[in-house]
């Protein structure tokens, strides 16, 4: 099942790349409603379903975890320069922390709601304690799968009920990114509606010129994202830390090692970003819907008001609609899908997704028990 899992992911990694490359016009008009990125997710996903096959375990998300994904990392930040990250401000990051904390106490206002008007929602979620899944959510959307497990532990949620809500997760998560795709293709025509002036320069030339790739940038570029790689792996064990370790080493040689090619790794980056999202498509199943009712309902209410707050957030703060998918599929999608869903809308914002979703990875404990916290004086 391996070598059908790599080639599935390499055919529609090519696929999408030449995809993106077709001028006719309604390529072009499909395009504009579902970006080509989103296909690397898709495609993999309907042939898994069609065939029947099972690759959700298979072998190549341990490498997309442990190589593919630190040598993105390291491409897309070496892309972003000092400037650049100065440009951007501290509003995103505001935006961010307030999509966590709307995360983070959603959940317990919306089970007391939820108890109020319905016996068997108070069953359900208070008396056989569906409550301390909802904690796990809060850990898995914003800290990842550590954080998940952790949390589980700190609230004692059982085998069963995790299970549950594993299933719910993956289901959320996975249609939250598709109309995240979608919401950000059509951010500046919300941005105009709403009169929001907020831009972005371009930092970094759009196309790969032949004549400039001589081979000595090109030389340098690709040894010391190898490297920076290789060492991150020798030196550092845990994940989260090896993804901040990269982080900054890839800011570092894109700001300090001269004739470092930028518009090289951006691109490359923008590749390995395809790939990660083509290997996460073999996972996309929906055929594992099996849960409460009123978990499912306070789940998908829960997700649709944290994306309402962060859009007033956003209008009060007069900050650019893109920052809103931005920042909360860093908040709910982590290191993976947070700049893929930036890609669709700008590659140069792709640094400032992984920065956000590093935040998260770093912060998903906290907001976790903060979840808890509140859920246990509101029980008494």
């Amino acid at each position: 099942m391996l070598a059908i899992s790599v080639v599935i992911t390499i055919v529609t990694v090519v696929g999408v790349f030449l995809l993106q490359r077709i001028s006719h016009p309604w390529v072009k008009t499909l395009l504009d409603w579902v970006p080509a990125i989103l296909f690397a997710y898709l495609i993999p996903a309907l042939i898994t379903h069609l065939s029947g096959w099972d690759l959700s375990k298979v072998a190549l998300h341990d490498v997309s975890k442990n190589a593919v994904v630190p040598f993105a990392v390291v491409c897309v930040m070496s892309a972003l320069s000092f400037p650049q990250l100065r440009m951007i401000g501290f509003r995103p990051i505001l935006l961010f922390v307030g999509g966590s904390f709307i995360i983070a106490t959603l959940p317990v206002l919306l089970t007391m709601i939820f108890s109020a008007f319905s016996d068997h929602s108070k069953e359900v979620l208070l008396q056989q304690e569906y409550w301390k899944g909802l904690v796990s959510i809060t850990g898995g959307w914003i800290g990842g799968s550590t954080s998940q497990l952790v949390l589980k532990e700190l609230s004692g949620c059982s085998e069963s009920i995790f299970l549950s809500i594993l299933v719910l997760d993956n289901i959320l998560v996975n249609i939250w990114t598709i109309l995240m795709f979608q919401w950000i293709k059509r951010s500046d025509r919300i941005n105009e509606w709403a009169g929001i002036q907020d831009t972005v320069p371009d930092f970094i030339p759009d196309t790969l010129h032949p004549g400039r790739l001589t081979l000595a940038p090109v030389a340098i570029t690709l040894v010391g994202v190898v490297l920076a790689v290789i060492m991150a792996h020798i030196w550092v064990d845990t994940f989260l830390w090896k993804i901040i370790l990269l982080s900054l080493a890839g800011l570092l040689l894109g700001n300090l090692v001269p004739r470092w090619h930028h518009t090289l790794v951006l691109k490359i980056g923008g590749i390995g970003i395809l790939t990660i999202m083509a290997i996460l498509g073999l996972k996309l199943n929906f055929s594992n819907l099996s849960m409460p009712l009123p978990l499912v309902l306070l789940a998908v209410v829960w997700l649709v008001l944290h994306f309402v707050g962060m859009l007033l957030l956003a209008w009060w703060l007069r900050l650019h609609a893109a920052w809103v998918p931005i920042a909360s599929m860093a908040n709910l999608g982590g290191i993976s899908t947070a700049p893929a869903v930036t890609a669709a809308y700008n590659e140069e914002w792709m640094p400032h997704a992984i920065l956000l979703a590093i935040l998260s990875m770093v912060t998903g404990n906290f907001w976790g028990m903060v979840t808890i916290a509140l859920f246990q004086w509101v029980l008494g």
